[in-house]
């Protein structure tokens, strides 16, 4: 079982940073492919950044890619995403998810946090 809880979500203006924490429960936290998710109101939750368990390999939407970062430091049982160049429809509630599997299209990871509120002004 792993339990999931995001912070750093927040108002920001478009062009702006923000950095997204999310801090995973128990003892093999290496073992889990990490991810994250956004839903926009009125629309599907989608795909947004993944990380394997090693953090060797990583995958982006096409509409973040050269702006979001994903990383994660496994000592400290945490995944960030780094997000620059922020646009107002990156607004979203932004979700962390974990899955033991990584699959680098429709992945649907058996594990959620309870997501972070980003809001980007124009």
């Amino acid at each position: 079982q792993v339990q999931l809880v995001e912070s750093g979500g927040g108002l920001v203006q478009a062009g702006g940073s923000l950095r997204l924490s999310c801090a995973a429960s128990g003892r093999t936290f290496s073992m889990y492919a990490m991810g994250w998710f956004r839903q926009a109101p009125g629309k599907e939750r989608e795909f947004v950044a993944a990380i394997t368990g090693s953090g060797g390999s990583t995958y982006y939407a096409d509409s973040v890619k050269g702006r979001f970062t994903i990383s994660r430091d496994n000592a400290k049982n945490t995944v960030y995403l780094h997000m620059n160049k922020m646009k107002p429809e990156d607004t979203a509630v932004y979700y962390c998810a974990a899955d033991r599997y990584l699959f680098p299209t429709n992945w649907v990871p058996g594990y959620w946090g309870q997501g972070t509120q980003v809001t980007v002004s124009s």
